[in-house]
């Protein structure tokens, strides 16, 4: 048939030539050799070229390969969740069923989560359940509520925790978490349980430390505490790194290798080592896909979806990340399966990725089983077969070529694919089925007309074979199944930036979230709080709540700072009541043309205006510091409320003090553009109220 639905897809190929083929099939047989047609779901193919043809056997009758566990996806790692939830309802709902809900969208079979450390995780910071030693609260953050709105749509979902960093009493003042493994355990175990407690949330797997070092004391330790819990179901992966040095340490400790359930390795290029294989375990690529989400980050999905188990005998491939909701000039930007990065709008986009995604998701299950077979196409490309053992059977098939379907990391060495004909034999309990669900993808890279999760005329086998023509950049699912479906939803409202006249005064008693809408912190956390000191207008605050360093997976500033607004903004006055509470050496800061955040902190530039509690001020153009533009007496101190203004207008900024003009004529060359920021000199307590930046 064509891909505009009409006609029958695929004819059935018995092998046995015209002799053996029912009168009809005879027929339409001579009108192929005729027309030079092409058979399968391809386009008539009059005066085609006839294609190379190889043949397939699907069969269960000599055993199954590995259980299959699952597609998932990774929000954290760190805060790519962050504007997900400030979405108004029903643009928010949609969002996660397209992403959850079965037979729906993406139907993602796994959601991973990050532990939240208070540190820096790639495009943000994550709060942690317990910033200090005696302190626990299960409600900070977003990865709580995200679970159980995974769960509520598809109870079966697998969820996964793993921290990427710890708060600093962890390491008791070294920036490693395996000094003291009884702590850290202790700290792992805590929220799992408040998950359990909080949120009615079962945890199924646990990670190490988000690519790095791995300790085998500490996992040989997780797990006596996890099962000292009552937390036997809590299965371990390690080591969320590379397949060494794990696999060789897993065969030389008889030990560590009973409690480790699964290997996971991140961006493993559809690849294994020998050591993991002999080790038995369960293989995971627990971490991949990076890549921005058009056309080619879609044929790099597709592709890894399959080789990484016709390749490397992984069981599962976990996304980073769910859903790219964080702002796009933070670093990788778009490296969702969606977009949802304008909850002012309610603007998202559902990409290409959640299409290539449902190929997969939506017709198997975990606890399903591979079938025995090579999986790589000799015209290129590859195929792989599932089964429930129920008698059901799952074909999916790709042929994305080199150039469309480079992932970021690791480099993909030259492959080729052709144009070729596929003829698939189905023995053992398969020989029976006589027709198949057809669902099929054609990434274009030219016109950008590529046709998504399209169902076309169900597929006869006969005698139990079938022939397809596939064409490059292809992904076609074959199945028994007839459940799959592709969301008619409306469409959301169209984008539109940030606004440019923004206020929040944070008064607001009991927040649905711990932090206030499109903050986004980049070092330390800013938190909703209740200033019971304050009989006056300070009441609701945002107050900087991370006063050590934390155990960092990356280069954390030295300052605070949480950004906001339109990374596009050139003129901008920013407002905002702060209050020191660091006696002494405290100091905040409000800031435009912010032009860094994520693993860039450190190197973030802008307008910085710093007030310090000893009656100085400053102007530097870098967070650090370093760069002084303007400094003299301001007056202010701690444990006092004060007003600050910035005003950026072209090449010149000036300040204000509590309404008065403090600094002026301030000469700026650069940044040309950047978000507004708040934030403090060190790792310290302050509060931040009636917040507000109007820009032109």
């Amino acid at each position: 048939m064509g891909r505009d639905g009409l006609g029958t897809a695929g004819l059935g190929s018995s092998g046995m030539g015209p002799a053996g083929l029912p009168p009809r099939s005879t027929a339409m047989l001579w009108v192929w050799l005729l027309l030079g047609s092409s058979w399968g779901p391809g386009p008539p193919g009059v005066g085609a070229v006839p294609r190379p043809t190889a043949t397939y056997v699907l069969d269960d009758g000599g055993g199954l390969g590995r259980q299959f566990d699952g597609i998932g996806a990774v929000s954290g790692g760190g805060a790519t969740s962050r504007l997900l939830v400030n979405y108004q309802e029903p643009y928010r709902s949609q969002i996660l069923d397209y992403l959850f809900k079965p037979n729906f969208g993406a139907s993602l079979h796994i959601l991973k989560v990050e532990i939240g450390g208070d540190g820096q995780s790639t495009d943000g910071t994550e709060p942690s359940h317990m910033h200090y030693e005696n302190d626990e609260n299960y409600f900070r953050g977003y990865e709580w509520w995200l679970m159980k709105e995974a769960k509520k749509r598809n109870p079966q979902i697998k969820l996964i925790g793993l921290p990427w960093t710890f708060p600093a009493w962890i390491g008791k003042g070294e920036n490693w978490p395996y000094d003291y493994p009884h702590v850290t355990a202790y700290y792992i175990i805590s929220w799992i349980l408040g998950a359990k407690q909080y949120h009615d949330l079962d945890i199924d797997y646990i990670g190490i430390w988000n690519e790095r070092a791995f300790n085998s004391k500490y996992i040989k330790l997780l797990r006596y505490t996890l099962d000292k819990h009552g937390l036997q179901q809590v299965r371990i992966i390690a080591s969320d790194r590379l397949w060494e040095p794990i696999s060789f340490v897993l065969l030389l400790d008889s030990e560590l290798h009973d409690v480790v359930d699964v290997i996971g390795a991140h961006y493993p290029g559809t690849k294994t080592v020998p050591n993991a294989l002999l080790t038995q375990k369960k293989l995971w690529s627990s971490e991949d896909y990076s890549t921005f989400n058009d056309e080619v980050g879609a044929g790099c999905w597709a592709r890894i979806l399959n080789q990484n188990y016709v390749n490397g005998n992984m069981t599962s491939t976990i996304a980073w990340n769910l859903v790219a909701s964080y702002y796009e000039d933070l670093p990788f930007g778009r490296c969702g399966l969606m977009t949802a990065q304008e909850p002012w709008s309610g603007h998202y986009k559902v990409e290409a990725p959640i299409w290539i995604t449902a190929h997969t998701t939506q017709f198997t299950q975990p606890g399903w089983s591979y079938l025995q077979v090579d999986g790589h196409l000799e015209g290129g490309g590859s195929f792989v077969a599932l089964t429930d053992g129920l008698g059901n059977l799952t074909i999916i098939i790709e042929t994305m070529t080199h150039n469309h379907s480079q992932c970021i990391r690791p480099p993909l060495p030259h492959f080729n694919v052709s144009p070729q004909r596929a003829t698939f034999y189905l023995r053992g309990s398969f020989y029976l089925v006589k027709t198949l669900q057809v669902w099929y993808s054609r990434l274009d890279f030219e016109s950008a007309n590529s046709i998504l999760f399209k169902q076309l005329h169900p597929l006869d086998v006969w005698r139990g074979s079938f022939s397809i023509d596939l064409d490059v950049d292809e992904v076609y699912t074959l199945t028994t199944l007839k459940t799959g479906q592709k969301c008619s939803c409306p469409e959301p409202p169209p984008p539109q930036p940030f606004p440019s006249n923004y206020k929040d005064d944070f008064n607001i008693r009991n927040p649905p979230f711990s932090e206030a809408p499109n903050f986004a912190d980049q070092t330390g956390v800013f938190e909703y709080f209740i200033n019971g000191s304050d009989p006056g207008d300070h009441v609701f605050t945002l107050r900087q709540v991370v006063v050590q360093r934390p155990i960092t997976w990356v280069s954390d500033a030295d300052q605070t700072i949480s950004i906001i607004g339109n990374f596009r903004w050139v003129n901008l006055t920013v407002t905002c009541d702060i209050y020191i509470e660091k006696q002494d050496d405290g100091g905040v800061f409000i800031a435009g043309r912010v032009d860094n955040g994520g693993i860039y902190v450190r190197r973030t530039k802008g307008v910085f205006f710093w007030v310090y509690a000893d009656g100085t001020y400053r102007v530097t153009g870098d967070l650090a510091g370093e760069e002084v533009l303007m400094k003299g007496l301001s007056g202010v101190r701690a444990s006092a409320w004060h007003t600050l203004t910035l005003n950026i207008q072209g090449a010149s900024a000036s300040g204000l003090l509590n309404g008065y003009p403090l600094w002026e004529n301030v000469t700026i060359s650069k940044p040309s553009n950047g978000w507004a920021a708040i934030g403090t000199r060190s790792f310290e307590f302050a509060q931040f109220d009636n917040f507000h930046v109007e820009a032109s």
